[in-house]
């Protein structure tokens, strides 16, 4: 078993996830990789120092001692979205680190973005970004079908990921950090992300950015933020053409994920309503088949079992798996490149729906 000496920068709730998803490796996995917790940083030392206590690691640190420590190998960057950067570039300047896990978005600016391109030219490191999704049973089956070319090129797509969490007042006070301008904040920057990672995923990169809107009114709420975003995007390389929506002000939705690629061959269907299923229809049988999946990583893990639902969480634990050695042929993961890919459309997005509240005054 390999051993790591992590890291955390953050200790609000992503970063409580992934703490459960490193402690819960052992679990799921014959062979795991042994997560040592070694120090955790933020920005308030009362926050640190009970997360530090309440989840077994050794310190909690200030930034600057932080970043000078050479007991940590391993880096997570779980902190505000507007540090991400800043983390990162001086996670890389850390002797002894082998390894960034970067929550999204990974940067702010097109200009981080350059920057970011220019030091992952320059460094050997491992950075994987935490579009955990990807790593769902469902969604990795889902890949590998679409992959295996049965359904031909696709010709059209949709996807939407939606919340409701936001029509309440006292919800949007407590998160006024994400009620920031797109590409920092908003819906599309937080929930349509992992949808552009995933058509990402199925589709390739290069996708393009043609037209964006936005909906969702409130006095509290700046103009820029978008709490509902629908975009259109162009795939050039299959000619396929599609919408993407993200909102956070959907009544009822609760934690809605819906994709559907329509090809030449058939559709693939897919939706966290049925979380252990996919479905397709192939226009030669002329009929849908379910494909079941339950948490099934064939070959890899049967724990618990293979044909029961899967959480998010189990995804996030998969994702710590692949971050920290672990072997999966059909996985895909995002590295940093692919980071980047989400954060070109997230930020075209942006300049998109600017023009778009130009044009109607909002």
């Amino acid at each position: 078993m390999n051993s790591f000496r992590i890291g955390f920068l953050g200790a609000g709730g992503i970063a409580r996830a992934h703490a459960y998803a490193l402690q819960s490796l052992k679990f799921y996995y014959s062979h795991p990789p042994v997560a040592g917790l070694v120090s955790v940083s933020s920005a308030r030392r009362e926050s640190r120092e009970a997360f530090a206590a309440n989840y077994g690691f050794r310190q909690a640190q200030s930034l600057e001692d932080f970043f000078e420590n050479r007991d940590i190998d391993t880096v997570f960057i779980l902190g505000p979205n507007n540090v991400h950067f800043e983390h990162f570039q001086k996670a890389l300047q850390m002797p002894e680190v082998k390894r960034i896990y970067l929550e999204k978005p990974v940067c702010s600016s097109e200009a981080e973005e350059r920057q970011m391109a220019q030091l992952l030219a320059g460094s050997d490191k491992k950075v994987q970004v935490g579009f955990q999704y990807l790593q769902t049973p469902a969604v990795r089956e889902t890949l590998r079908f679409w992959h295996s070319g049965i359904l031909g090129r696709a010709l059209h797509f949709d996807l939407k990921y939606y919340h409701g969490d936001y029509l309440q007042p006292a919800y949007r006070a407590r998160r006024r950090t994400r009620l920031t301008p797109a590409p920092d904040g908003g819906a599309m920057a937080d929930l349509g992300s992992h949808g552009i990672s995933l058509l990402t995923a199925f589709l390739g990169n290069g996708l393009q950015m043609l037209h964006a809107v936005q909906a969702g009114q409130f006095d509290d709420v700046p103009a820029g933020s978008d709490l509902f975003s629908a975009v259109s995007l162009y795939d050039p390389q299959s000619g396929a053409a599609g919408h993407l929506s993200a909102s956070r002000i959907s009544s009822g939705s609760g934690d809605l994920v819906e994709l559907e690629i329509y090809a030449e061959k058939g559709v693939l269907r897919f939706s966290n309503r049925q979380p252990d299923q996919f479905s397709y229809f192939l226009e030669e049988d002329g009929r849908w088949v379910n494909q079941p999946v339950g948490s099934n990583y064939a070959g890899i893990t049967t724990f618990p079992s293979g044909h029961v639902p899967a959480g998010w969480l189990r995804s996030m634990v998969h994702a710590h798996y692949l971050f920290l050695g672990g072997e999966d042929p059909d996985a895909f993961i995002p590295d940093l490149a692919h980071g980047l890919e989400v954060q070109r459309l997230v930020r075209e997005t942006a300049h998109h729906l600017a023009q778009f509240r130009n044009s109607v005054k909002l």
